[in-house]
C-alpha cells in the first residue's frame, strides 16, 4: 500500500541479463538507481527473488507485473519461463505478463493459452522491437483468445531508442481495426503514445471505453504537457500507473508525483484500482 491506497506497478522488467542486448543493460544503468543491477541480480545475471520482493515491498508496491519479450533483433530473448521463479517466490506480489511474436510463435493462439495457463495478467505485444504491425492478421487468433478469456492486451505505444527498433509500428492507429473486430477487448497503451502519438492515444482512450493509457517511461511532471489536448483531468480516469522498472529512480516517488497531478477522486484508480480491475489473475489480497 502507498498512503493507504493499493499500488500496482504494471510494467516491470526482471530479465535474465545474459539473454539481453548490451543496450538494455546500458539503459538500466543510465536511468535506474546506482548499483541496482548488482543488488537485484546475482553474478550470473539471474534475478534474485528475495531481493525483488523486499525492494518492491519497501516501495509500497502491492503487485508488480513482470514483463518478458521475444525480440531477438532488438532487446533480446527474455523468456516467459524466466519470470516464474519470481512469481513462485511471492505470487501475492508478482504476476507475469505473457508475450508473443508472430514471427516466432506458431500456432500463436496455443502459445497465448500456454502462458495464460501460468497465470499471466495479460498479453503484451511489442511491435516496435518485434517488427510487426498490430493489425497483422497473424495476430487475430491471439486476440480471439484474449476476448474469449476476458484478458487485456497491452501494446507498446511509443518510440524506442534500442538498436533494431521499428518506431513506425508504434502508431496506435494500427489498433483501430483490432478495436472494431474485437469490441470487447481491453487495450492498454504502454508508454501512452510516447514520442509522436500522445494526442492520438489520448483521443482513443477518451472515445473508446476499452482503451487505456499506461504511464510507463513517462516523467510525471510532463504528463500535463503530453496530454494537454485530451486534458489530464479528463484522461486520468483511463490511466494505469507503471514505471518501466528498473529504468526509474523510485516507484514510490513516481507514484506520489502522479497522484499529486490527477484529481483526488481519480488517484486510487490510477495507482492501482484500474489495473486490479482490468488485468487477469490479480491477487485478491491487494484489492
Amino acid at each position: 500500500m502507498l498512503d493507504d491506497r493499493p499500488l500496482v506497478d504494471a510494467h516491470v522488467h526482471v530479465p535474465v541479463l545474459p539473454t539481453l542486448s548490451s543496450s538494455w543493460i546500458d539503459w538500466a544503468r543510465q536511468f535506474g538507481p546506482e548499483g541496482l543491477l548488482e543488488r537485484a541480480w546475482d553474478p550470473e545475471g539471474v534475478p534474485r527473488p528475495e531481493y525483488l520482493d523486499e525492494h518492491f515491498a519497501a516501495q509500497g508496491v502491492d503487485v508488480a507485473v513482470l514483463f518478458c519479450e521475444y525480440s531477438p533483433k532488438a532487446t533480446g530473448m527474455q523468456l516467459f519461463e524466466d519470470l516464474l521463479p519470481i512469481v513462485e517466490h511471492n505470487p501475492q506480489r508478482f504476476r507475469p505478463m505473457a508475450n508473443v511474436n508472430p514471427h516466432l510463435h506458431h500456432p500463436i493462439a496455443d502459445e497465448v493459452r500456454r502462458q495464460l495457463g501460468h497465470g499471466a495478467a495479460g498479453l503484451k505485444l511489442h511491435p516496435v522491437h518485434g517488427g510487426f504491425r498490430c493489425d497483422d492478421p497473424m495476430l487475430y487468433p491471439a486476440y480471439q483468445v484474449l476476448q474469449e478469456e476476458g484478458v487485456p492486451l497491452v501494446v507498446h505505444c511509443g518510440t524506442s531508442t534500442f538498436s533494431g527498433s521499428r518506431n513506425e509500428y508504434a502508431d496506435p492507429t494500427y489498433l483501430l481495426p483490432v478495436l472494431r473486430d474485437f469490441p470487447g477487448l481491453n487495450v492498454i497503451l504502454a508508454h501512452g503514445g510516447r514520442g509522436w502519438w500522445y494526442e492520438q492515444a489520448g483521443f482513443m482512450a477518451l472515445t473508446n471505453e476499452h482503451v487505456w493509457i499506461e504511464l510507463s517511461g513517462l516523467p510525471p511532471k510532463r504528463l500535463p504537457q503530453y496530454y494537454a489536448a485530451a486534458g489530464l483531468e479528463r484522461l486520468s480516469r483511463k490511466m494505469i500507473f507503471a514505471t518501466d522498472w528498473p529504468g526509474v529512480p523510485g516507484v514510490d516517488s513516481n507514484a506520489r508525483a502522479v497522484a499529486d497531478l490527477v484529481p483526488a477522486e481519480a488517484a486510487a484508480g490510477v495507482l492501482g484500482g484500474n489495473a486490479l480491475r482490468l488485468y487477469a489473475n490479480m491477487p485478491e489480497v491487494a484489492r
